[in-house]
C-alpha cells in the first residue's frame, strides 16, 4: 500500500484515518517522499511548509485518535498544496516574479484559511508563471515546471504547479485560480479534474474579487475529491463583499445522466483543433449517449478573434495596470511572455474601448445562454493543442494547430469564453491521451450557478472512464521512478 499512498483520493485517506489503518503523519511522509522523488524533474513546488505541515498532521492524528482537539473536520489530515498566488500571512508572496523581492503577505487568502480551518494540511505552495499570466509555468525565480506525463511539455498554467503536483503524487488535493483558463488548462494537460466555480461562489481577495473573470477553485484527481474541496472553500466571507452566501452542497456518487439533454461542440467558432482532441471529445459524447443522455452536436458560432479581442481589452484594463504598478522600470525586469502579454493588451486596448469590450462580451454571453434554452449542459474541448513546450516563452515561436498557424498561443485556449460567461460553472475532466503522451480534456459547462450539473456529468463519466480510480491512469515517469 505504501507506493499507492501518494495517489490515494482524499475520500480514501479519510476512510483509512477513520479505521486507524493510516495516520495523517504517515500520509504526509509518503507525499513528501514522492515529492522528493519527482520534483527534481517536475518542479511543482515554490515552497515546502514542513514544520507547519507536520504540526498540523500531528494535530489531525490526535483528533482521529480522540485525544483532544475536537472531532475530525472535513479535510482532517489531508495534504493539500495551495497555489502560491493565494497568500499566507507571515509568509513570502512572490507571484513568480523577481520584482516582488522579499515581500511578506499580511493576509491569508480565504481559500487557504478555510482549508486550514477544515483540517487540511497545507504542506506546499505551488509554482505559477509570473503574475499567473500564462498558460505555461516557468519563471526565472522558480525555473521550469514540467508535465509528469511528458516532461518536454508544460503542465499548463497558471495553476501549473498544482496540476503537476496532483499528477505526480506530490499532493492529495490542490487549489488553483482561473482568470482565462488557469484551473482548466493544467487540469486538462495533467489529466486531473478542476472546477472553475461561477463568479463569487468562492471568496477572493480585493481588488481582484471585483473582476468577474477571476475565480479561485479546487483541483483534484477524483470528482468526489473536487466536490469535497469545493464544499469547504465556497460561501460568503467578510473579506469579500461580493461573495455569495448559501453555496450548494455538492454530492457525487452513482450519478445518472439518463434523460439529460447535453450538447457538445468539437470546437468554439473557427478555432482549429487537433484531430485526436476532436476524436476524444466525440468519444465523451458517445459515452454519455451510452449512459442514456440525449446528446446532440452543436456549433458555438463565436469567432476566436472576437473572443480574444474582448478578453485582451479586459485584461488590458485590469491586469495591465496591476503589472505596471510593479514595474521597476528596468528593461527585462519581467519575463518576455509578460512583456508580450502587456504589449498585445495595450495594442488592442488602444483600438477598442472598455465599453465596446463589454458590448462584445454581452453578445457572446447571449449566444452561450441561448444554448441553455434547449440543453441542460454542454461541453467542448479545453485546449485545441496537444501541448505547449515547457521552457518556451511562446513569444517568437509559431504555434500550429492542425496545420494552421495561430496569431498567438492564447488561441489554443478554448477556455476564455467561460471567463466571459463567468457565472457558468465549468468542470474539466480527462478525455484521453494525445499522441505526445499528454492528456486531453473537455469542459463540462452548466447554466449560471447550476454547480451540481457539471459535477453530475463528471461523476457519471468517471464511473465509466475510471481515470485516477485505476492505477493504469498514471504518468509513465511516475511508474518508472516508483
Amino acid at each position: 500500500m505504501t507506493d499507492e499512498l501518494p495517489f490515494l483520493s482524499a475520500s480514501q485517506a479519510l476512510a483509512a484515518f477513520r479505521s486507524r489503518e493510516l495516520s495523517p503523519v504517515e500520509l504526509l511522509d509518503a507525499v513528501y517522499a514522492q515529492a522528493e522523488l519527482v520534483n527534481p524533474i517536475v518542479n511543482a513546488f515554490s515552497d515546502e511548509r514542513r514544520e507547519q505541515a507536520y504540526a498540523a498532521a500531528r494535530e489531525s492524528e490526535a483528533r482521529w485518535a480522540g485525544k483532544g482537539g475536537g472531532e475530525p473536520r472535513p479535510l482532517e489530515g489531508i495534504p493539500t498544496a495551495t497555489k502560491e498566488e493565494q497568500p499566507i500571512a507571515g509568509e513570502s508572496l512572490r507571484l513568480g516574479s523577481e520584482v516582488m523581492g522579499d515581500y511578506i503577505a499580511d493576509v491569508t487568502h480565504p481559500v487557504v484559511e478555510r482549508i486550514m480551518a477544515a483540517g487540511g494540511v497545507v504542506h506546499a505552495r505551488t509554482t505559477t508563471p509570473e503574475f499567473s499570466a500564462a498558460a505555461f509555468t516557468h519563471t526565472r525565480l522558480w525555473g521550469v515546471t514540467r508535465n509528469p506525463w511528458n516532461p518536454e511539455y508544460t503542465p499548463g498554467g497558471s495553476s501549473g504547479g498544482s496540476g503537476a503536483a496532483l499528477a505526480s503524487g506530490s499532493t492529495i488535493l490542490s487549489t488553483g485560480s482561473d482568470i482565462g483558463g488557469s484551473i482548466r488548462i493544467p487540469s486538462s494537460f495533467c489529466g486531473v479534474v478542476g472546477f472553475k466555480p461561477p463568479y463569487a461562489r468562492v471568496p477572493a481577495l480585493p481588488p481582484f474579487n471585483l473582476d468577474d473573470y477571476c475565480h479561485d477553485g479546487p483541483m483534484a484527481r477524483t470528482v468526489g475529491d473536487l466536490a469535497l474541496l469545493e464544499n469547504v472553500i465556497a460561501g460568503q466571507h467578510p473579506i469579500d463583499p461580493v461573495s455569495l452566501p448559501s453555496p450548494p452542497h455538492l454530492e457525487v456518487g452513482a450519478d445518472s445522466v439518463a434523460g439529460m439533454r447535453i450538447a457538445w461542440a468539437p470546437t468554439i467558432g473557427d478555432a482549429p483543433v487537433e484531430p485526436a482532441i476532436r476524436a476524444a471529445t466525440a468519444g465523451i459524447a458517445a459515452t454519455l449517449a451510452d449512459l442514456g443522455a440525449i446528446v446532440e452536436e452543436i456549433s458555438i458560432d463565436i469567432p476566436r478573434a472576437e473572443i480574444y479581442r474582448a478578453a485582451l481589452v479586459h485584461f488590458n484594463a485590469i491586469m495591465g495596470p496591476s503589472c505596471a504598478a510593479l514595474d521597476p522600470g528596468t528593461p527585462g525586469a519581467f519575463m518576455p511572455y509578460i512583456d508580450e502579454f502587456l504589449r498585445r493588451g495595450a495594442e488592442v486596448g488602444s483600438a477598442m474601448s472598455y465599453y465596446a469590450g463589454l458590448e462584445a462580451e454581452a453578445e457572446m454571453m447571449a449566444r452561450v445562454m441561448a444554448i441553455f434554452t434547449e440543453y441542460d449542459a454542454f461541453f467542448c474541448p479545453t485546449m485545441s493543442t496537444y501541448g505547449l513546450v515547457a521552457d518556451d516563452d511562446h513569444v517568437d515561436t509559431a504555434v500550429y494547430v492542425d496545420g494552421v498557424e495561430l496569431a498567438f498561443y492564447f488561441e489554443t485556449m478554448l477556455t476564455i469564453l467561460f471567463n466571459i460567461n463567468s457565472r457558468c460553472p465549468v468542470v474539466n475532466v480527462p478525455s484521453g491521451i494525445a499522441p505526445n503522451g499528454v492528456p486531453m480534456g473537455v469542459q463540462l459547462v452548466g447554466a449560471p450557478y447550476a454547480d451540481a450539473v457539471p459535477f453530475r456529468i463528471a461523476s457519471a463519466l468517471e464511473a465509466v472512464r475510471g481515470w485516477w480510480t485505476t492505477p493504469e491512469w498514471r504518468p509513465e515517469m511516475v511508474k518508472v521512478l516508483g
